[in-house]
């Protein structure tokens, strides 16, 4: 629906037909990790019936600069241009940022993911979504971000070796991998595992 309705839209605009080239450039913009370069690419497949021609990932900052116009039909002649994902230089508070953080337009490490499981759960929890409860097996909903942890890490296997010093020397232990399991809750919120959830 989209090639058609830029090309109508251009079409129906007197601003556009001052030149004589018939071709169209558009600019795709938005937050990061929206899905810019998978939109062009996904035109480009059902226009032109050619591959992808911008890389596309599952984190913000894949694409990291203005490219080169790609061409995504051939009649009428259309170009998109991609661009790196854009955010207001100031969050109007925490809460936007964790949500934007949460839907991955913000490297995670920038927040740092326990904060962003801790505040996933709270969010889960207003809004009665409680998908979680039955996907890591516990006994029922809990607001304590670490029980909901160290399902997460015994059911997935997150688990670290760790040196411990003692009186009578190195110990080596095997303990739960908290920061894995966080990462873990976060990316089977994100696949959808934990249920249909919009934070708005």
């Amino acid at each position: 629906q989209i090639v058609p309705l830029v090309a109508k839209l251009v079409g129906n605009s007197p601003r556009y037909h001052r030149a004589e080239s018939t071709e169209y450039s558009i600019l795709v913009i938005g937050v990061p990790n929206v899905g810019k370069s998978s939109l062009i690419n996904s035109l480009r497949r059902l226009h032109l019936k050619k591959g992808k021609a911008t890389a596309v990932g599952g984190e913000p900052g894949i694409t990291k600069a203005v490219l080169t116009r790609i061409q995504v039909c051939e009649k009428p002649l259309m170009y998109l241009v991609d661009t790196p994902g854009v955010l207001p230089p100031k969050l109007g508070d925490v809460e936007t940022g964790m949500k934007l953080a949460l839907c991955g337009a913000i490297r995670d490490h920038l927040v740092g993911e326990d904060i962003m499981a801790d505040y996933l759960l709270y969010a889960l929890n207003k809004q009665q979504q409680f998908g979680y409860v039955r996907r890591y097996g516990l006994a029922k909903a809990c607001d304590d971000i670490e029980p909901v942890l160290r399902r997460v890490a015994l059911a997935q296997g997150r688990t670290q070796k760790v040196k411990v010093l003692t009186g009578t020397g190195n110990v080596n232990m095997t303990m739960l991998n908290y920061p894995a399991a966080a990462y873990e809750f976060l990316r089977d919120f994100r696949a959808g595992r934990l249920g249909r959830v919009t934070l708005d």
